[in-house]
């Protein structure tokens, strides 16, 4: 090879990394607002936040550093903390199952070619874009003890209802109850996954002599376990965040009864101005959450099936 090829060459290459880099360089530049915003509002606080949970701080005063001291005494010395998360379980306990099972419900039924069947479905859909305090302020007036409509339908069949939001044993029950009203988002989700089941599979079962049970059974529930795995998470997360609706209906009472994790979190961090104790609060939430997701993605590979794959699935 000559001295002018190889120079050529070496030109050569060099121009394509200097395009490389411009093309890169442009790319990131296009993609900035994002990766500032990201790092000002999410990776910068997230990592802040770990930070401040090793320390005591009250806004005010001055930071000092406590070590692992928040979360021993979370641990140890704090009786609200099992409290709380036992009331966030029962809560995720109930809530989720409930919401998933009305959900795919309410998505078999506006699965139909019906006539109307939009609107049917758009006023299904409706509560779950309703403000939630607006939410809580309606369910507060259902479940007045006096005159709330539910109470009020128990009259009519001679049963004395008792005072929902401030009756230790009905407290919760009564934010469960009232949690199904939001299952749009999951109904929606189901809905579409109820229309993406291949119309041949339900031929060829009724072709076999299966019926609409077995036809669910054997043919929809099968190819619905991706939605199902998907709503499960979303739905897991989203329950051990519940804040509003105690929040605004009980407060947390009666005697701590609907004080959920989060709630208590807020009171730690803008009640009390604990802001240390509130992060390291946070930081154990966070763990849970990722624990359980983790979790539901190890089953999932049990359980959950994708079309085209191997019975097993995978994830």
């Amino acid at each position: 090879m000559s001295a002018a090829t190889s120079t050529g060459a070496a030109a050569g290459r060099a121009g394509a990394r200097g395009w490389h880099r411009r093309r890169y360089l442009w790319g990131y530049l296009f993609i900035s607002p994002w990766l500032i915003g990201f790092v000002v509002f999410t990776a910068g606080p997230f990592l802040a936040s770990l930070l401040l949970s090793l320390t005591s701080w009250d806004v005010i005063g001055s930071i000092s550093w406590t070590g692992l001291s928040n979360y021993e005494r979370i641990f140890t010395r704090d009786p609200r903390f099992s409290k709380t998360l036992g009331n966030t379980a029962y809560y995720v306990l109930f809530h989720v199952p409930g919401v998933n099972v009305l959900a795919l419900a309410c998505a078999l039924l506006l699965n139909q070619k019906l006539r109307g069947i939009a609107l049917y479905r758009t006023l299904f859909y409706m509560p779950s874009v309703t403000s939630g305090v607006a939410t809580a302020v309606l369910w507060i007036w259902i479940f007045n003890g006096q005159y709330g409509v539910v109470n009020s339908l128990l009259r009519i069949v001679g049963v004395q209802g008792p005072n929902w939001l401030f009756d230790l044993h009905w407290s919760m029950p009564a934010l469960i109850i009232m949690s199904l009203w939001g299952m749009g988002n999951a109904m929606l989700i189901y809905l579409a996954g109820l229309q993406n089941v291949p119309q041949h599979l339900y031929e060829a079962a009724m072709v076999d002599g299966a019926g609409v049970w077995q036809r669910f059974v054997n043919v929809t529930l099968p190819l619905l376990t991706p939605t199902i795995f998907y709503n499960l998470v979303i739905g897991i997360i989203a329950s051990f965040q519940v804040f509003t609706a105690a929040f605004v209906m009980t407060g947390g009472g009666p005697a701590d009864s609907t004080l959920f994790y989060v709630l208590y979190l807020y009171r730690v961090a803008f009640e009390n101005l604990r802001m240390g104790y509130a992060a390291a609060l946070a930081w154990i939430l966070f763990v849970i959450i990722i624990a359980f997701t983790i979790l539901q993605f190890v089953l999932a590979r049990r359980w959950v099936y994708y079309e085209g794959a191997s019975p097993r699935g995978t994830v």
